[in-house]
């Protein structure tokens, strides 16, 4: 009886020693709905190349990449935000200090369905639509018909980017919110599939989203400004009106295994894939 009791401590123990072991060679990474195809390209790719290295991939919204990171829960956070600087504090408090590595730019693309014949837009009429306040499409060029407002929910950093950058037009001191009349969708994906099925719906995601299902908006500062479409040239010479870095946070600069891989995301190879992807690459 004693044999037996010793053996299957003995089996535990190597068990344990195995998972812990095989922890260690695995990074947890987690955030931004955005990126999420393009980490996991990454991943695929990295460990290919690192077949005793296990990456994963968790999506969710920025929001939830940055608590992850800040509760010590997750090795790198993705964001397609800036980190507030509420969440430095509190990461700090928790004595986690959150680096920032930026490793690709993103054109934020505005969407209609195919059969819309709305094709332009300008900042300010983005703005008074997501807020309710152009709320039929014949008031922005378009047939008779109600808008149906599309956004993702507030804890996505695709959500945060455009109420700050569209809605406010990056005044600190407006108030503006969406419309509540606004449907609040999980994920840029679904966004895609319902503006795919409905003639009166408008959303907006990462420009590596866009199908042949939607028709991305083109987008002028203002009246007198040139209408420009999502495009990776159009981001990259800062045409495109709405535009943002995507980002990678840690905890401190990365070391051992994390800046492996980090190192593989800024290279010539992790940045090809960024440009696969439908993504503006920062290192050439």
């Amino acid at each position: 009886m004693f044999k037996k009791g010793l053996f299957i401590l003995v089996m535990l123990m190597f068990t344990a020693s195995v998972f812990a072991a095989s922890a260690k060679n695995t990074i947890q990474i987690k955030g931004s709905d955005t990126m999420v195809n393009l980490s996991q390209a990454w991943a695929e790719r990295y460990m290919q190349e690192n077949p005793g290295d296990f990456v994963a991939i968790t999506g969710g919204g920025s929001g939830t990449g940055i608590s992850a990171l800040i509760s010590g829960t997750c090795d790198i956070t993705n964001a397609s935000r800036i980190i507030k600087e509420k969440e430095i504090a509190l990461a700090k408090q928790r004595g986690i200090n959150p680096y920032e590595i930026k490793v690709g730019l993103d054109g934020l693309a505005v969407v209609v369905n195919p059969d819309n014949p709305v094709s332009k837009l300008t900042i300010d009429q983005l703005a008074q639509i997501f807020t309710g306040k152009i709320a039929n499409w014949k008031e922005a060029g378009g047939v008779d018909a109600k808008i149906v407002l599309l956004s993702r929910e507030v804890n996505s950093g695709t959500h945060v980017y455009f109420k700050e950058h569209v809605l406010r037009k990056n005044d600190p001191n407006s108030k503006e919110e969406f419309s509540p009349g606004a449907l609040m969708l999980s994920s840029s994906q679904a966004i895609a599939d319902e503006v795919a099925g409905n003639p009166a719906a408008i959303g907006y995601y990462g420009m590596g989203y866009i199908s042949k299902k939607q028709k991305p908006i083109f987008v002028a500062k203002d009246e007198k400004s040139e209408y420009e479409a999502p495009t990776i040239e159009n981001v990259v010479n800062g045409k495109y009106p709405i535009s943002r870095p995507l980002l990678l946070y840690t905890n401190g600069a990365p070391q051992g295994l994390v800046k492996k891989f980090v190192d593989f995301v800024l290279s010539s190879e992790g940045q090809d894939i960024v440009l696969l992807t439908d993504f503006v690459p920062v290192q050439k």
